[in-house]
């Protein structure tokens, strides 16, 4: 571990875990799922090590209704405080007996509970809210810090430990964890399904899945699982999979969790993936039908090392999580495809991505958009954007570019990736170990101001020389756009745009909405006539779409942008049309009663969100699921 570690205590604003004193080695979790009841109940033992004399354990909680705890047997007095803030949750402390309180004590941590019908990590959906309408769903997302909701933890990154687990559901249902699974048995009524995670991870990267899925292998490690009319799509649109896994290796080194599955959700769940380790979470958005959003398969393989395997200590530091998996992920993209499609994404991320995020989500001068921040009272859902993604990628493709090139800079993220393996650091540990790797060009790092990318607002201090060669034909096909008037623009044909690839068309679409003026009504009719636009099944192409038609008040596209953000739940499309529309006066008013009338199908973290956008009161506990 880096010295510098060991002298620095550990900081985490966003848990009330005493890290300091104790840590959690392992969990061992017993649940019993109810989807009448919308609980899980059961019990979590957390085996503890006492790292000084300690008179008691502080764990993080949220709507846990707690029925008793023991140590090692040892029935024992605990307190539940609520914290200030009630998106942190509780702070629950656990008072050791005597015998319990010294340096390297070893604590077996029982609590039986249930977890509240609200839980933040949990959307409970009815068998009428899934794809096929057979059986109820269940599905979790714990990332940042709600697995407080659904098993009493130290939920923080900055802690790890391997966890083994018992669940018991409806017989007929199948439950999937971010383990591997170790079978199951059953009878009539119930079927337990049995799971262990060798490998040491945060509490945030818990994971269960219960449902009617069916699975479709596509390698000896990896395969896809789905609601049965799903599954045979997913299985197509992710076949390439192994392949995508096997580059990660060469770039990342060897893949140490056994298996690599996915899960395809139904499409309320609020992210694009979740990289829970063995059991990738997915969008049903990335089923465009022509394998073009596969790329964040790419971004969820990475994260098995950038993440899973070295994590940020606090979410403060998240960009040392996503600035290097997107890295990562682009370099992935660019051995399959080529270096010239590397660029493009990278360029396409600071243009369609992270210049909208400075400049539309917040202002230059927020603090959000600092590459590390304050989280002092902050909830980290409300304070996530892709600028930890974007500013953190384009440092680590700054420094590629100053520090030798991209074969010099691969053999330096391998041993990043060695040196800080199962554990968890921030961005000064990071620096440090740059400097060490690269202790004969110091003085090139001293030209870069580290101070300004960590801690400036707005954009990036830099910008990397992003490759043009694919960014020319976008250019060449708006000029056209641009140039043409209402007797010309009929001149324009489709053969352009559709020898790009749809990365491109969507860069084209998002260069149209961010010119000033806004475009005209004329053009964004022969638009939608000539590229079939509305008709589009990639999610990402309409989204850039839509935000087009409505930056220019073009009221044909409102029926298509609230069908659009009813019939998925992902945050990075529904909250952009959302805010769009919510200032368009003529919108405003429709935009509130479709999220009004269709929160309760919402998971509670697209739910409050969207209410913050819109201005309109919101609170967990008055969705029902």
């Amino acid at each position: 571990m880096c010295q510098l570690h060991n002298f620095r205590p550990k900081r985490d604003p966003c848990s009330a875990a005493n890290i300091n004193e104790i840590t959690v080695e392992h969990t061992a979790i017993k649940w019993t799922v109810s989807f009448q009841l919308k609980m899980i109940i059961g019990q979590a033992t957390l085996r503890c090590r006492c790292l000084t004399d300690a008179t008691k354990l502080v764990l993080d909680v949220r709507d846990l209704s707690i029925r008793s705890v023991s140590i090692n047997g040892v029935d024992c007095d605990f307190r539940i405080a609520p914290n200030v803030y009630t998106f942190f949750g509780s702070k629950m402390s656990v008072y050791l007996p005597p015998q319990f309180q010294k340096a390297g004590t070893i604590l077996q941590v029982t609590v039986a509970y249930g977890t509240s019908p609200d839980a933040t990590a949990l959307q409970w959906m009815k068998k009428e809210q899934t794809a096929d309408k057979r059986m109820p769903y269940l599905f979790s997302q714990c990332q940042a810090i709600h697995a407080r909701s659904i098993v009493p933890c130290m939920d923080t990154p900055s802690v790890k430990s391997t966890y083994e687990a018992e669940v018991t559901v409806p017989t007929g249902m199948t439950c999937l964890m971010s383990a591997i699974g170790q079978g199951s048995k059953g009878d009539d009524d119930t079927t337990t399904f049995f799971y262990k995670q060798p490998v040491a991870i945060p509490s945030y990267l818990i994971a269960i899945v219960v449902g009617c899925l069916e699975k479709r292998d596509i390698s000896d490690r990896c395969a896809v699982w789905a609601e049965p009319s799903v599954v045979d799509k997913a299985h197509w649109e992710f076949a390439e999979t192994e392949d995508i896994l096997a580059s990660a290796e060469e770039i990342a080194g060897k893949y140490i969790w056994g298996r690599y599955d996915m899960v395809c959700l139904p499409p309320s769940f609020p992210f694009g993936g979740m990289e829970n380790p063995c059991l990738t979470f997915l969008t049903p958005t990335l089923i465009a039908g022509d394998r073009s959003l596969v790329s964040v398969i790419a971004h969820e393989i990475a994260h098995s090392w950038s993440g899973n395997l070295v994590t940020n200590s606090s979410w403060e530091h998240f960009w040392l999580n996503e600035g290097f998996t997107m890295f990562i992920e682009r370099k992935i993209c660019g051995r399959l495809v080529s270096e010239d499609y590397r660029q493009f994404m990278a360029f396409n991320g600071w243009t369609n991505s992270l210049i909208p995020a400075v400049y539309e989500q917040f202002t230059p001068t927020h603090q959000f958009t600092k590459l590390i921040q304050d989280h002092t009272n902050v909830d980290p859902d409300v304070a996530f954007s892709c600028v930890p993604y974007e500013k953190g990628s384009a440092l680590l493709f700054y420094l590629e570019q100053k520090l030798g090139g991209s074969e010099i800079f691969e053999a330096y993220l391998k041993d990043y990736l060695k040196t800080f393996a199962h554990q968890a650091i921030d961005s000064w540990q990071w620096k440090d170990h740059l400097y060490k790797y690269f202790a004969d060009q110091k003085e090139v790092l001293d030209t870069v101001n580290f101070d300004l990318w960590f801690n400036g607002v707005g954009m990036p201090p830099e910008k990397p020389n992003y490759g043009q060669s694919m960014v020319e034909a976008c250019e060449v096909l708006l000029k056209k756009w641009l140039a043409a008037d209402e007797s010309t623009v009929g001149d324009i044909t489709s053969e352009d745009y559709y020898a790009m690839q749809p990365l491109q068309q969507i860069e084209l679409l998002s260069q149209l909405w961010q010119h000033d003026p806004p475009i005209e009504h004329y053009k964004l009719d022969a638009l939608n006539k000539l590229y079939k636009l509305n008709d589009s099944q990639n999610s990402e192409l309409l989204l850039n779409w839509l935000r087009l038609c409505i930056k220019s008040k073009w009221e044909e596209c409102i029926p298509k942008a609230l069908d659009f953000v009813n019939s998925q739940g992902r945050l990075k499309f529904c909250r952009p049309i959302y805010r769009d529309l919510a200032q368009w006066p003529i919108a405003n008013k429709k935009a509130r009663d479709v999220y009004l009338k269709g929160r309760s199908q919402m998971h509670p973290i697209t739910a409050e969100m969207i209410a913050k956008d819109l201005h309109i009161r919101h609170s967990t506990h008055t969705v029902c699921f």
